[in-house]
């Protein structure tokens, strides 16, 4: 082992080398542990002592000590999350992502040697930016990872908002005969429409907060969440619209950077203690919020003033070119100053009875959402579960209207969406320009024509229709070459794809977690004694949810999903699937996501989902193999279908779906796994994941 005071061993002297690592994964339950296993079986094939410290949702084992960390050569973090680089101060530091940890875990040995020293504070960035030769690409950086972060506790604010004020437009709201969409006041749905304006309200806030926390952690969250509802409020700096969702980003990255800025000035002792809770926030939002107000508030308000008279002055140009540029301004940045500015520039013209300018921005209104919101049902395999949950909201919210419900993809990914929602919003408002449509009314959607506020209907539908498809199909192309560009420039065509997760809404939900937290250590070759008498059943393997019942010891089937349909009727004989059907488009739909093929001739479909009424794991073999769209290329034969109900969303579930994964790692575990003469020999060599 090499000491604390002795220099880095070279190449020549691998033997007495020591590292560590961290591997990582933001969803799933697999790349961290296949990651840790294969670090530690090239350190071992080299000669190199290493020890892997793994972290996932229910927290990290395995984990680094002091000594271990001291005594280290090097640090390798494999890791598509962030992770806390502090205690690495003064060591060579190699990151990357995490498919890089499965793929070239030997090259990663070595040029970790070469790798800068880390000069302490900050965290790795989600796909690794520090020393990362090739490593988890590009988008993937300290401000990838922090606009994320903002946008999936912004979602929440953005559906719950949008449908509330959609149900209580939908149920509680009228055509007003001196203009506008209104509900009663004081009524019933007059409530529920102010609950969902509060929803709206802390949207961009809570954008901003949370980009801001990511960067600068705790310090930030507060000038973030200020600095974002100043951006939001144009009343401040004298505009008549809040800088919106656009405006946040810009303020969460501010504060998130000048905290990091302000924590980096060395103050005296005393003052330490009360730097995080009291002098960074106070700072940081004060000057964060007058130099909105002051600065780049201003030239929001000027702009603002400019656009309105630059659009008076076109009024008498072709209906054409007028549509398609309030189309363009409309999808830009849905409800910010220049959303705003046609919006109100249409609504203003209503009282002198010219309703087609306000018809063409209708038309333009709901292609945001509905166009991002059937991108996700044409390429389900572009986005996240959690993303086309959120795309069908977005689809309801555009019927009312609700521009607002594509802010989530737009913030994503702005450089792919904003510019296709304004092509589809250009189309819609150039065609509705075309054919004269009028509204009444300064709203916008389909509910304005079906409440009869619309002016050639059968045209503005057509607009719509267009516009979204437009929207769609743009919104899918550009980011499926950003995505194919990614994976090229980072080199990981052979790993690419969704982390294999049993996934729903979120990246911290339940079982869509990381199960990690579990250390990746060599499996024993001997079975694990069977519990004493007083524990569970001795046929019990893991914890009671796979059985002789559930296994099989080769499948019919030659292709993923009739595999699929097997597997489902195998634990369909237990007596806990009350829908098989549902069972198997669930696990269906979790694949159109990305596979669940982990490589190493493995696959583990699952389903999260009521159509089982407990837990239950089935396991079959395929001599021959079947394609399953493996990491590796290779086919799967030995395939785990493991199936949940929404409430059993327990750690216990999580480390159980963690420990198969890392059993599953174990070249010798599969082997006898295969070689497994009966169900019973199986059952014995299943005993072993403990």
């Amino acid at each position: 082992m090499t000491s604390p005071s002795d220099p880095p061993a070279g190449a020549g002297q691998a033997g007495q080398r020591k590292l560590v690592a961290v591997t990582a994964c933001p969803t799933g339950i697999a790349h961290t542990y296949m990651a840790a296993e294969k670090l530690q079986q090239a350190a071992e094939s080299l000669g190199i002592e290493m020890k892997v410290e793994t972290q996932g949702s229910i927290g990290a084992e395995n984990v680094l000590s002091d000594n271990d960390v001291r005594e280290a050569d090097g640090v390798i973090i494999a890791a598509d999350k962030e992770v806390d680089l502090d205690r690495f101060a003064g060591k060579k530091i190699l990151s990357v992502g995490v498919a890089e940890g499965i793929r070239r875990p030997e090259q990663l040995i070595e040029q970790v040697q070469s790798a800068p020293v880390h000069g302490g504070g900050g965290s790795a960035p989600a796909g690794g930016a520090i020393g990362a030769a090739g490593g988890g690409g590009k988008e993937r950086s300290l401000a990838y990872k922090a606009l994320m972060n903002g946008v999936s506790y912004m979602i929440p604010f953005v559906v719950v908002g949008g449908l509330l004020i959609a149900i209580s437009l939908s149920l509680g709201g009228h055509t007003d005969p001196k203009g506008g969409l209104v509900i009663p006041d004081g009524s019933f749905w007059m409530h529920v429409n102010q609950i969902g304006v509060i929803g709206f309200t802390l949207m961009v806030p809570i954008l901003s907060g949370y980009i801001a926390y990511a960067i600068g952690d705790r310090p930030a969250l507060v000038p973030g969440m200020i600095g974002g509802w100043i951006a939001n409020t144009g009343e401040l700096y004298d505009s008549k619209a809040g800088a919106g969702f656009i405006g946040a980003i810009v303020t969460g990255f501010l504060a998130g950077y000048l905290v990091l800025w302000i924590k980096k000035i060395k103050v005296p002792k005393f003052v330490q203690p009360i730097m995080p809770i009291i002098v960074i926030p106070i700072v940081a939002t004060t000057a964060l919020g007058l130099f909105f107000i002051y600065v780049i508030g201003k030239p929001i308000s000027w702009i603002f003033e400019h656009l309105t008279s630059w659009l008076s002055g076109m009024t008498g140009t072709s209906a054409i070119l007028l549509g398609a540029i309030l189309g363009l301004m409309i999808a830009f940045d849905m409800g910010g100053p220049v959303n705003k500015t046609a919006f109100l520039f249409g609504a203003g013209l209503i009282a002198t009875g010219n309703q087609t300018v306000m018809g063409m921005c209708a038309a333009a209104i709901p292609v945001m959402p509905l166009g991002q919101g059937l991108a996700t049902l044409i390429r389900k395999k572009l986005y996240s579960e959690q993303e086309r949950e959120t795309g069908l909201a977005s689809l309801f919210m555009g019927f009312f209207g609700i521009s607002e419900g594509a802010i989530p993809f737009a913030a994503a990914r702005p450089a792919q969406v904003i510019p296709a929602n304004m092509l589809g919003g250009a189309v819609a408002g150039a065609i509705a320009g075309l054919a004269g449509v009028k509204d009444a009314v300064p709203h916008g959607g389909p509910i304005v024509a079906v409440l009869g506020a619309v002016g050639g209907v059968a045209m503005f539908f057509v607009a719509v229709v267009i516009g979204s498809v437009v929207t769609a199909l743009a919104t899918v192309t550009l980011i499926d070459i950003s995505e194919r560009k990614r994976r090229g420039e980072a080199g990981a065509s052979a790993v690419g794809g969704p982390e294999p997760a049993l996934a729903t809404v979120g990246a911290g939900a339940a079982l869509g977690g990381d199960a990690g937290g579990t250390s990746v250590q060599k499996a024993s070759a001997a079975p694990a004694p069977a519990p004493a008498a007083a524990e569970p059943g001795e046929d019990e393997v893991l914890s009671g949810y796979l059985s002789e019942q559930t296994v099989k010891l080769q499948l019919d089937s030659q292709d993923k999903e009739s595999a699929i349909r097997e597997l489902a009727s195998l634990l369909a004989t237990t007596g806990n699937v009350a829908d098989t059907e549902e069972l198997v488009q669930t696990a269906l739909r979790r694949e159109a996501q990305g596979t669940t093929g982990l490589g190493e001739e493995i696959a583990i479909p699952h389903a999260k989902t009521d159509a089982v009424t407990s837990p239950v794991v089935g396991f079959a073999r395929s001599q021959e193999g079947i394609e399953w769209g493996a990491l590796d290329g290779t086919k799967a034969k030995l395939i785990f279908i493991i199936s949940v109900p929404e409430a059993a969303a327990g750690d216990e579930h999580l480390r159980i779906l963690a420990l198969l994964s890392r059993k599953l790692m174990d070249p010798g575990f599969r082997e006898r796994l295969m070689a497994a003469p009966d169900k019973d020999a199986v059952i014995d060599v299943l005993r072993e994941i403990q």
